[in-house]
């Protein structure tokens, strides 16, 4: 299929566009932009570079992808850039920053970033995770894949947010939040195991029940966390994920 170029839509000549690719009315394609096959760029979409994206990417309208990152201080010398995935989903008003040359910011495969999210410079963003409305992720984050954060949550910089975690609508994460746990509050406290998503993931039901204990007896008022990473039971796939990450 050929490309579908709306003739109000600015391109900068140093561009790379697959042959299919998708740009929309008074969109804004920058220097440095490489856009995989299949992308879409609806109207007043703007991507900036050095930024690289995958195939089959959809940058909904007022949306900025690549921008500069947000410092006081002069950014660090050399090319700062953004590598994106396949299929994402950047919705209305969402923001994606550059990272440094060292560090660029990167999102993996299959997430949805929904309106008004925001993505900061340095961050790891995995894959298949869902970004809710206003949901703000700040410099050198790492997210895991398949999170899902409930809109209006936060993340400070340099914290990690473990695979399969439910960040609930609102919370606000200053620190290390656990694999496969629900998180809720101000500041961000494990509620408990999140279920829901990893029934969705197709995690089997064996490991659910046997990280129904290990959370039972990591997160009760029963055992200290020191003594309760020796006595749960290792050789789950998914409990050895959970002990690792909380191992000091």
């Amino acid at each position: 299929m050929a490309a579908r170029i709306h003739p109000s839509s600015v391109i900068d000549p140093r561009a790379e566009l697959a042959p299919d690719v998708e740009v929309g009315p008074f969109a804004v394609v920058g220097d440095g932009v490489s856009l995989g096959a299949g992308t879409r760029l609806l109207a007043h979409a703007v991507v900036l570079g050095p930024t690289l994206l995958g195939k089959e990417n959809v940058v909904h309208s007022f949306a900025v992808v690549g921008g500069d990152a947000q410092h006081k201080r002069p950014p660090p010398p050399g090319e700062s850039r953004l590598v994106i995935g396949d299929r994402n989903v950047f919705r209305e008003h969402a923001t994606v920053h550059r990272g440094a040359p060292a560090s660029p910011t990167r999102i993996g495969d299959d997430n949805l970033l929904m309106v008004g999210s925001h993505v900061a410079h340095d961050v790891f963003l995995g894959s298949h995770c869902t970004v809710a409305n206003a949901v703000q992720i700040a410099g050198h984050a790492r997210i895991e894949d398949h999170v899902t954060f409930g809109g209006l949550s936060g993340v400070a910089q340099f914290v990690v947010v473990g695979q399969s975690a439910f960040v609930a609508a609102g919370a606000m994460c200053e620190g290390r939040i656990p694999p496969f746990a629900i998180v809720q509050g101000d500041r961000a406290r494990v509620r408990g195991l999140n279920v829901v998503g990893l029934r969705r993931r197709g995690v089997p039901e064996a490991s659910i029940v046997r990280l129904h204990a290990a959370f039972r007896k990591l997160f009760g008022k029963n055992t200290p966390r020191a003594q309760a990473l020796r006595e749960i039971p290792r050789g789950d796939p998914f409990v050895d994920a959970l002990l690792l990450a909380l191992e000091p």
